[in-house]
Formats: structure tokens, sequence, C-alpha cells
């Protein structure tokens, strides 16, 4: 007679070690609490004692383990592979799910999330810059070998993942969802470009500013509002320099940080969302942006047009003259504008947080059986 299987609830550990801006921390937010009221889920989490950035909403029916070491540049991926091991044995951890591009080799049932954008080491031109992606590079390589299942976010992230070994059949696409806050306003919308985005060189901030230079002539009020968190800070220095250089003071904003009611209204009020990143495996401000029916001009490369199908006008981010184009068409079309926010806002509707959750947690439990 076959044995009765367990009823213990399945034991998932988050680390959570990665999560410090931006994407990590958007998808922490609103993927704990799903995974915390999933039946037959005890979830826990692991943080750095020195990391902010999560609300004690997302931390609600979650154990948090604060692990404590000297983090830093280099520290925290070589760290983490002896501290949290030791912190699933201890908790007897079925699964650790790592939503970064790589974990914790030793870990039981590691599941890693393959995220990042390995194509940035391409972008990149800084030594320290350079060594930092090569390294993310053969983290993700060896995580691949090791772990039982990987996610992608996008079919490019997998298909990016393709030069290292690995069996594609073993890394499951589950898209990110967007947060319900994210929805069409009942106001006009005022006649600013928009950009979010954390401030990295892959994000192409300086191509952007350099066609807003090509478009003020004809339109001497054009403001551009860039909201994010000036993590690169060299290449903030950077873009800040250029906006003088060019004169654009008075046309250029940098917003820093936001509060998500904040970044609500800049998705309803802008005239265009614009997305010229050149390295991107997903992209959330495209679902938040296209979930408040905003008209967007996106880079044509990496996974925006998996993401955005045919709710936006596309263009080369390489060429300043086609992102000036397309940002011209675009503010001298209303009615292209309104057709392009509408379809997407019907597109936002297949990116759903519930849904990821319910995928994300099929491949942890696959990868929890023996």
């Amino acid at each position: 007679m076959a044995p009765e299987p367990s009823s213990r609830a399945l034991r998932l550990l988050v680390n959570g070690l990665h999560a410090k801006t931006g994407g990590g921390l958007t998808y922490l937010r609103n993927m704990l609490p799903l995974l915390a009221a999933a039946d037959g889920v005890e979830l826990h989490l692991c943080l750095h004692d020195g990391q902010v950035g999560l609300s004690e909403d997302a931390m609600d029916g979650v154990t948090v383990h604060r692990l404590s070491f000297k983090s830093g540049f280099w520290r925290l991926p070589i760290a983490e592979q002896v501290h949290v091991p030791r912190l699933a044995r201890r908790i007897g951890a079925d699964v650790t799910f790592s939503p970064a591009n790589y974990g914790p080799i030793l870990a039981p049932g590691s599941v890693i999330l393959l995220r990042n954008a390995l194509g940035v080491a391409f972008v990149e031109k800084r030594p320290l810059k350079m060594a930092y992606w090569a390294l993310v590079t053969i983290g993700t390589a060896l995580s691949l070998l090791a772990c039982r299942r990987a996610i992608a976010v996008s079919e490019f992230a997998r298909r990016s993942a393709g030069v290292i070994p690995w069996s594609r059949d073993r890394i499951a696409v589950i898209h990110h969802g967007v947060s319900a806050t994210f929805s069409p306003g009942p106001g006009e919308r005022d006649g600013f470009l928009l950009a979010v985005s954390d401030l990295y060189v892959q994000k192409n901030i300086d191509n952007l500013i350099l066609a807003l230079a090509r478009l003020r002539d004809a339109r001497p009020d054009i403001m551009l509002k860039i909201a994010g968190r000036p993590v690169d800070r060299d290449y903030e220095d950077s873009l800040r320099r250029l906006v003088r250089h060019l004169g654009l003071e008075g046309h250029v904003r940098f917003l820093g940080s936001v509060s998500e009611g904040e970044l609500l209204e800049l998705y309803r009020r802008c005239a265009v969302f614009v997305f010229p990143s050149t390295v991107e495996t997903f992209g959330n401000p495209l679902v938040e942006a296209m979930a408040c029916g905003a008209p967007i001009a996106s880079s044509n490369a990496a996974a925006m047009p998996e993401v955005l199908g045919e709710a936006a006008l596309f263009f080369d981010p390489a060429s300043i003259d086609d992102m000036a184009a397309a940002l011209a068409r675009l503010l001298d079309d209303a009615e292209l504008c309104r057709e392009l926010g509408c379809k997407a806002a019907v597109r936002a509707r297949q990116f759903s947080w519930q849904r990821t959750a319910e995928a994300t947690l099929s491949v942890i439990r696959e990868a929890a059986r023996p």
C-alpha cells in the first residue's frame, strides 16, 4: 500500500538579498502577499539586516529572517553562498527561490528567476561595471547548472540564457504582472514626456535627451520628466552635464524616486510615455504605463516588442533621429495617441500578479518534488 502524502505545508524560502531597487522590489512587494496567501505554503523571506524598502503589508504572513554580514559590491554574492543555504537547512526549506539571475548553489530545491539582462555587459565601457556583469554572467551560468528549475520573465530572457548549457525546456516563461492601482485617469493629459526608470547606462536616457534637443526648436515648451532613482551616480552626473551642455535646463526635470501615487498621476497625465532602453528583459514601467492608457513610444529592442505587442510606436534606440521622429509623430497626432492608449489599456489586462504568482507556485511545487 502506497504511503499517504505528507500533509506538511511546502516550506518556501525566498532569497530577497538582491531586491534593493526598481523591478526587484516591485516583484517582492506584489508577489510576497500572494505567495503567503497560497494554500499549503509556509513562506519565509531572508533579507540583509540593512535592507529597507518593503512595507509591512508585503510582510504579512511571512516569516522574515534578517542575515547579518558585511555587504558590498563583491561581498554579497559570495556571502549568500554560505548564509542562505545554512538558513534554508536550519528551517527545513523544501525550495529556495532566488528572484535574481543567480542564487546560492548549495541551497535545497533551488529555483532562480532570470530577470537581469546579461547584454548590459556589451553596453558598459567602465572596467568595474564590466567586471560586475561578468560576475553576474558567471553566477547565472553556475546557478542554471545547479538549480532544479528556472523562471524567465520573458521569452527574450529565456533566449538570452541560451548561450549557457542548459535545457530550455526546464526554463518556464512567466511574465510579471501589474498592480490594479494603475488604471486610466478621468482627467486630460498634459503636454510633457515621461520616462520612468532607475538611472543606469542601459536605460539610454542620454539618447533620449539628445532626441529632446532635436525637438526643442519646433516645440519651445517641450518638457521631459524622468522618474527614477539615481542608482548609477556617474551616469546621472553625465546626464546632468549633457542637459547643461545642450541648454535644456528648463526642459528636463529629474524627479528622483517618487511614490506610487505620484507615479500613477504621472502615467495618467503624460502626453507620451517613452521607454528608450537598449537592454531589458521585461520592463515593469511598460505594463504600468499601458494599464494607465498612456500613449507609448518605445525602443524596438530586447523584450519591448514582446511586452507591448501593437500598443506602442517603436523606434531604434541607437538612432536619435528615429527616436525624435517617433516622439514628434505622437506629439502631433492626437488620434494616434488615442488609438495607442486604448490598445495599451486592453493589452495591460493580459498581465496579472495573481496569474504570475499561480504560475510561479506551479514551478516551485515541481522543484519541491523528490
